[in-house]
This record gives structure tokens, C-alpha cells and sequence, in this order.
């Protein structure tokens, strides 16, 4: 059977809860969702696309600027 990742959210196991460190200091309310977790990572993928592509204009804006090849300036 062919384990998938990030597929067990249960990160403690069979682990007695005397030996857990710090057991319950977040609680259920601030521990973020499945769904939370799936969003922030598109948005980390997404940003770093945006950020190479913002990259990559600026860099190309520049040249077409320094090669003379630009009519504007």
C-alpha cells in the first residue's frame, strides 16, 4: 500500500501524553484546517510565480532601457 504525504495528520502517534511537549498550548481553535493549510500553500506557489515573472520584466525593462532599443527614453 502505497503511503501518500502529507496523509496523517496525527503528528504525536501512540506517544503517552506525559512525554508530549507542550500538549493543548495552541488548542483547537487556533490549529489551522486542512483547507487553510491546501490555500496557503497555492498562495506560497502563486506568490513565487508572481515575484519570478516580476523579476524577469524588470530585469528585460531594464535591457530593452540600457540597449538603446527603447524609444520612450
Amino acid at each position: 500500500m502505497a503511503r501518500r504525504f502529507f496523509s496523517d495528520p496525527d503528528l504525536h502517534g501512540d506517544v503517552p501524553d506525559r512525554v508530549r511537549p507542550r500538549l493543548g498550548e495552541w488548542g483547537p481553535a487556533l490549529v489551522p484546517s486542512t483547507r487553510r493549510k491546501r490555500l496557503q500553500r497555492t498562495l506560497v506557489v502563486a506568490g513565487f510565480v508572481v515575484a519570478t515573472l516580476v523579476v524577469i520584466a524588470t530585469w528585460w525593462l531594464f535591457y530593452w532601457m540600457m540597449t538603446g532599443k527603447g524609444g520612450i527614453f
